[in-house]
């Protein structure tokens, strides 16, 4: 099943205010959307949650973690996670419950998405939560990567493509774990990766526009449908028991970023 937003709509219907900038849904409830009288996803499950965070200049998120795996793609402006400096393109992955941060905006503010395969209530901080961290870790693993800027291509460089394109941004792991970035020349098509191999894909368009095609289903909180073409900030979530993705670029080429959960464990 693929499931996917327009970056455009989701902008328009479901940016609100939160705290130091916005929160935009895309795909999935988080604690921002949901209300006390629906039922919590049951956390085995596979449940995606895509949403954009925007936060101001000199904004600060304090170090935490989550219980869901995460990755978070920088995709505005700029700052600090950590000990790394973030821009445009940056990809980081962590494992539930592995700590993180600080994540410290710059002089423009700083967006990411946040990405996830599974419910997650929200951040855990430290240190007030560092006792429960201390006992998940003896079940958990901890996992983090940081993967440097790569600033999306612009019209003319995307035009002068010739051919599909695809570079490993984070090399595949023994659980699937991975990403990668493809760019496409107007009109071009590609299969992505089998999202069996892992616990399910994140796309994201991060130049041109694209179309999504596979075993789509309508998304209520976009109201994409299959085969619609999506802008730049576009996302869609590929489950692990789907087929492959099918991506074409639209006119002027496209670039998309793709994104593989690990394959899941017990919590």
């Amino acid at each position: 099943m693929i499931i996917a937003a327009d970056a455009e709509q989701a902008r328009r219907e479901h940016r609100r205010p939160a705290r130091g900038g916005w929160n935009t849904a895309f795909i999935g409830a988080n604690r921002y959307t949901r209300t006390e009288t629906d039922p919590l996803p049951d956390p085995d499950a596979v449940y995606p949650m895509a949403f954009l965070v925007e936060k101001q200049p000199g904004a600060v998120v304090r170090p935490h973690y989550h219980q869901a795996d995460q990755f978070q793609v920088v995709v505005a402006g700029g700052g600090s996670l950590g000990t790394h400096d973030v821009a445009p393109g940056a990809v980081h992955y962590t494992d539930r419950y592995s700590a993180y941060g600080p994540i410290l905006a710059g002089e423009d503010g700083i967006a990411w998405f946040t990405l996830r395969n599974a419910w997650d209530p929200g951040a855990r901080y430290m240190p007030a939560d560092r006792q429960e961290l201390r006992a998940a870790r003896i079940r958990h693993q901890h996992r983090e990567a940081t993967l440097g800027a790569a600033h999306p291509m612009n019209a003319l460089a995307l035009a002068a493509l010739r051919a599909p394109t695809v570079a490993t941004v984070l090399e595949q792991g023994a659980d699937g774990l991975g990403a990668w970035r493809y760019r496409l020349p107007d009109g071009a098509s590609v299969r992505g990766p089998d999202p069996g191999a892992g616990g399910g894909q994140y796309w994201i368009v991060f130049a041109g526009t694209a179309v999504f095609g596979g075993d789509g289903a309508p998304n209520p909180r976009a109201n994409w449908e299959p085969g619609a073409p999506l802008g730049v900030n576009s996302c869609a979530f590929v489950s692990p028991d789907g087929a492959a993705l099918e991506l074409t670029a639209g006119p002027g080429g496209a670039e998309v970023l793709a994104l593989q959960f690990p394959r899941a464990r017990p919590l």
